[in-house]
C-alpha cells in the first residue's frame, strides 16, 4: 500500500487536468461569443447613430460616474435601462426629447445633490447618445438591473 503518487502520475494529472480545463474554458468562450452575437444583442438595430452615441459616451467618460449594464462606477444611476425609465417603449420620441432636455439642464445647482456636469453637447451628439441608450435598452440582460430604477 505504500507506493503513493509518482512523479509521472502527478505530471500526467497536471497536464491532463490543464488540457481538460483549457478545453472547457475555450468552449465557454465560444458559447458566450455565439450567444452575444446571435441572441443577446440587437445587431440589426446597430446603426451609425448608435455607434456615434457610444463614442460620445466614451469621449465624455460617462462610465466614470454611471454604470451601463452593470459596468462602471456607482456614483450615478445605471443607464442601461434609462430609455425604459423615460418611457421609450411607449413614446420613443418623447423619451428622446426628455433625455436630451435632462442632459441639457445639468447641473441644476440644487444644494446637497450630486450633479452631472454640463458637457456642451451638440444636438447631434445628444440625439446619438439617446440612440445609444435606446439600443442598450434592447439588449437581453437576463434581468439586470434587478429593478427598473437602476
Amino acid at each position: 500500500m505504500g507506493e503513493g503518487l509518482t512523479k509521472a502520475a502527478a505530471r500526467n494529472i497536471f497536464y491532463g487536468g490543464s488540457l481538460f480545463f483549457f478545453i472547457i474554458f475555450a468552449a465557454l468562450v465560444v458559447h458566450s461569443h455565439y450567444y452575444a452575437a446571435t441572441t443577446s444583442v440587437d445587431a440589426a438595430g446597430l446603426n451609425d447613430g448608435v455607434v456615434r452615441g457610444k463614442r460620445v459616451w466614451e469621449k465624455n467618460a460617462c462610465i466614470d460616474c454611471h454604470t451601463i449594464l452593470g459596468e462602471g462606477a456607482y456614483f450615478a444611476p445605471e443607464l442601461g435601462n434609462v430609455w425604459v425609465r423615460y418611457g421609450g417603449r411607449d413614446d420613443p420620441q418623447g423619451a428622446r426629447e426628455a433625455l436630451k432636455a435632462w442632459i441639457r439642464s445639468m447641473p441644476t445647482g440644487i444644494p446637497g445633490r450630486r450633479q452631472m456636469p454640463h458637457f456642451n453637447l451638440t444636438d447631434q451628439e445628444l440625439d446619438d447618445l439617446a440612440s445609444f441608450f435606446e439600443w442598450t435598452s434592447k439588449i437581453n440582460t437576463q434581468g439586470w438591473p434587478p429593478n427598473e430604477a437602476g
